[in-house]
């Protein structure tokens, strides 16, 4: 009975959890700074596929680490994603999170010039003068508009963090964001999601703060 207590509690069941990842990843290995990332993407999702799809950058997980430290802002493309963040662990490092979808006027700009709402987000984003995580975990034409910003010399984002899910111009969108040649991590193919996006982030900021798992 005891043990079944132990998975009744929260820690108790993020615990267990990650063991049972551990064990049904077998004998896959990746590497220190990447595992975090794949496991809590896995936690979040039950989708072991992102084990594979999950693409990294050279060095983009210690880059956005040291962005963090570095009091980076992280600025997601849906509040979902910004609810999901840890804010008080980002705050710690002296970093804020932004999410513009909601704003009024990121809503009447982006129907005065025929955009999504998420184009006008990334161009706010742009405007912020701390080194920046952008987090996109739903819109591709967030990640279209990044990279035209990148080609423009007007946000330069310490790391990219891919993920949108769904069927058009999303595949496009993230293999975009990878022949960029900017830090990236991204989730390959169809699959992703808000939910994804701040598992994401959630790894970078616990490793940051020397909290693995």
């Amino acid at each position: 009975m005891t043990g079944k207590l132990e998975t009744q509690n929260p820690a108790g069941i993020e615990k267990r959890s990650f063991e049972i990842i551990t064990q049904e990843l077998g004998d896959r290995h990746f590497s220190l700074e990447q595992e975090p990332v794949i496991k809590r993407v896995i936690h979040t999702t039950a989708d072991f596929d992102y084990a594979d799809s999950l693409y990294f950058s050279p060095e983009a997980v210690e880059k956005g680490i040291a962005a963090i430290r570095e009091g980076a802002h992280i600025v997601t493309d849906t509040n979902m994603a910004y609810s999901g963040v840890s804010k008080k662990t980002l705050e710690g490092f002296g970093g804020e999170a932004h999410c513009f979808m909601a704003d009024a006027d990121v809503a009447k700009e982006a129907k005065e010039r025929g955009v999504t709402r998420a184009v006008v987000c990334m161009e706010r984003a742009a405007l912020i003068k701390a080194p920046l995580i952008i987090a996109v975990g739903n819109a591709p034409t967030a990640l279209l508009r990044l990279c035209q910003l990148m080609e423009e010399g007007k946000i330069d984002p310490r790391l990219i963090i891919g993920v949108p899910v769904g069927f058009v111009n999303v595949v496009e969108s993230k293999e975009e964001v990878i022949a960029s040649k900017a830090p990236c991590i991204v989730a390959r193919g169809r699959k992703g999601g808000s939910n994804v996006a701040a598992a994401i982030c959630n790894a970078l900021l616990y490793q940051a703060s020397g909290r693995v798992l």
